[in-house]
């Protein structure tokens, strides 16, 4: 069986996208479902190729316990489209990018990840690129919590 595959997608894939492939792998490992979910990340532009998420993303997602260093940046291909079952866009921006270059056949498979979240209100993940320090703690807890909501949507998928 193939396993289902969820894609997360931000501007850069430096900071929003990295941060939800980051604590949504560690979410499915310790269930003990690493090959019946597979996980990546893309962003809509190729700011930052093959880059490693930013700094501050990596540091406030260790001081959770989750790991970004292996991770590495890179746009959406065509070929992403077909490839995965659920593309989810951290922003209206980045879904509407989406839009424009998914063939219509797949345009199902696009999502914003917050449409997940349980306890916070938000239609967004915001891009935390410019700000400060708390911008980064707010992206975690919409993750967190988007991610926690997911996991219930593909378990559902997956049995």
């Amino acid at each position: 069986m193939k396993p289902y595959s969820i894609l997360f997608v931000c501007m850069g894939n430096i900071c929003r996208s990295p941060t939800a492939h980051g604590v949504f792998q560690h979410k499915i490992n310790a269930l003990g479902f690493p090959h019946a979910i597979t996980v990546d990340s893309a962003g809509t532009h190729n700011y930052h190729p093959n880059s490693p998420p930013d700094g501050r993303s990596q540091k406030h997602a260790a001081q959770r316990g989750y790991d970004l260093s292996d991770l590495r940046a890179r746009q959406i291909q065509d070929a992403d489209f077909e490839a995965f079952d659920l593309i989810l866009a951290m922003d209206w921006d980045n879904l509407k990018l989406l839009q424009a270059e998914c063939p219509p056949e797949h345009i199902s498979k696009l999502r914003r990840l917050t449409e997940f979240c349980s306890i916070h209100d938000s239609e967004v993940v915001p891009d935390p690129y410019y700000g400060g320090p708390g911008g980064f703690d707010q992206v975690l807890d919409l993750v967190e919590d988007a991610c926690s909501g997911l996991l219930r949507h593909v378990m559902v998928q997956i049995q």
